[in-house]
C-alpha cells in the first residue's frame, strides 16, 4: 500500500468509515467490479468478513451489487454517500459544541450565579488579543466593525481578515478619520483589506470600538479617549444589547462616506486619481492625503486640478459630490 493510499484511508476514516471499509472501497476502485471471493483474497480476509465489510459499504452508499445474478460487487460514485457522512460528522461536531457550551454555562452559573454572566463577559490583560484572534478566525459569514485607534493588536496587518475574505466571509467596516489618517495603518491594514474585498466607509469619529461576528457575538472596547482609563474588552452574546449594537452599526454605516470605488468609476482615471477621490471624503488634510499616497503636495494639487476640470468643480466638496452622484464611490 502506498503513502497516497494511507492518506486516502485516513481521510475516509475521518468521515466515519472504519479502516477496513476504507481499504475495501479503495481496493474496489483499483479492481473495478469484482466478486466477494476475489476481494477477500485481495484484502487478505475471509469471505465472511468481507461480506460484512461490503454490507457496510452498501449501507453507506459506496458500493452496490453487480452482475447479471447480482453476485458481484462494484464501487459507486461517492458524492452522495460521502456527503451524508460529512453531514453526520458536522452534526456530531455541532452536538459536541453545544455540549461544551452547556458545560461552560453551568460552570459560569456555579462560579458567578448572576444571570447576566451568560450575556456579557469582561476580558482584560493579555487575554484580550487572544480572544480577538480566536473569535475573528471562527467567523463564518459576516463581520461588522467600527475601527479606530488604539488597536489591541498593535495596528499591524490583519491576515485573518484576508483569509476570511478569501473563503467568503463578508466584511463591512466603518473607520474613524484618525484610523485613515494613520499612514502606517492605512498602508498595512486598510488598503490590503479593501483590495481583498472589504467594504469600507469612514466617519469623523466613532462612539465605540466594535466588532460583530455572525450576529452572534460582539466585541466592545473603548475608543482612544477612554482607553487609558479602561483597558478592557466586553464580549456581548445574543441579547437586546447585541441587537442595539447591531442597530448602531447599521445607522452609522448608512451615514458614513464610502472609502472605495463603486462599479461605475471611469477607466480613464489614473490609479493615483482614484485613490485621491477615495480619500477626499474622509476629512483628512491635503498633507495627510499626500503622505498616505506617497506623493508631494505639488503633485496632489496638480491631480486635484485635473479632477476638478473633469468634474466642473471648484472645491473638494463639489468634486466629492460629483463622484458620488456619478456612482464612482
Amino acid at each position: 500500500m502506498t503513502a497516497a493510499d494511507d492518506d486516502r484511508i485516513a481521510h475516509l476514516v475521518r468521515l466515519g468509515l472504519s479502516g477496513t471499509e476504507a481499504g475495501a472501497y479503495l481496493a474496489m476502485l483499483d479492481t473495478g467490479p469484482t466478486t466477494v471471493a476475489a476481494l477477500a483474497r485481495r484484502l487478505g480476509r475471509t469471505p465472511a468478513d468481507t461480506e460484512l465489510v461490503l454490507a457496510g459499504l452498501v449501507r453507506l452508499g459506496l458500493a452496490a451489487s453487480h452482475g447479471p445474478d447480482r453476485s458481484g460487487v462494484a464501487p459507486i460514485e461517492p458524492s452522495l454517500g460521502l456527503g451524508q457522512l460529512a453531514n453526520a460528522r458536522t452534526a456530531e461536531l455541532q452536538r459536541a459544541h453545544l455540549a461544551a457550551m452547556d458545560a461552560y454555562r453551568t460552570y459560569r452559573r456555579q462560579v458567578h450565579p448572576q444571570t447576566t454572566d451568560d450575556l456579557v463577559e469582561v476580558v482584560t490583560g493579555p487575554q484580550i488579543v487572544e480572544r480577538i484572534l480566536q473569535i475573528e478566525d471562527a467567523a463564518a459569514s459576516e463581520v461588522l466593525r467600527f475601527d479606530s485607534p488604539p488597536w489591541h493588536t498593535g495596528g499591524t496587518a490583519n491576515p485573518t481578515e484576508i483569509r476570511n475574505l478569501e473563503r467568503g466571509v463578508s466584511y463591512r467596516v466603518v473607520y474613524s478619520k484618525s484610523a485613515v489618517g494613520n499612514g502606517d495603518y492605512y498602508a498595512r491594514n486598510i488598503r490590503p483589506c479593501i483590495a481583498a474585498g472589504e467594504e469600507a466607509r469612514v466617519l469623523q469619529s466613532l462612539p465605540v470600538k466594535l466588532g460583530i461576528f455572525d450576529q452572534r457575538l460582539a466585541l466592545v472596547s473603548m475608543t482612544f479617549g477612554d482607553a487609558e482609563v479602561n483597558d478592557s474588552l466586553l464580549l456581548v452574546r445574543p441579547s437586546s444589547l447585541l441587537r442595539a449594537l447591531t442597530g448602531l452599526f447599521e445607522t452609522s454605516w448608512r451615514s458614513a462616506y464610502p472609502l472605495h470605488f463603486g462599479a461605475r468609476v471611469p477607466p480613464a482615471l489614473r490609479p493615483v486619481q482614484r485613490r485621491i477621490l477615495e480619500l477626499l471624503g474622509t476629512g483628512v488634510t491635503d498633507e495627510t492625503i499626500a503622505e498616505l499616497l506617497g506623493i508631494s503636495r505639488r503633485t496632489l494639487s496638480r491631480q486635484l486640478e485635473q479632477l476638478n476640470r473633469a468634474a466642473g468643480a471648484t472645491t473638494r466638496f463639489q468634486l466629492a459630490l460629483y463622484a458620488a452622484r456619478k456612482g464612482w464611490i
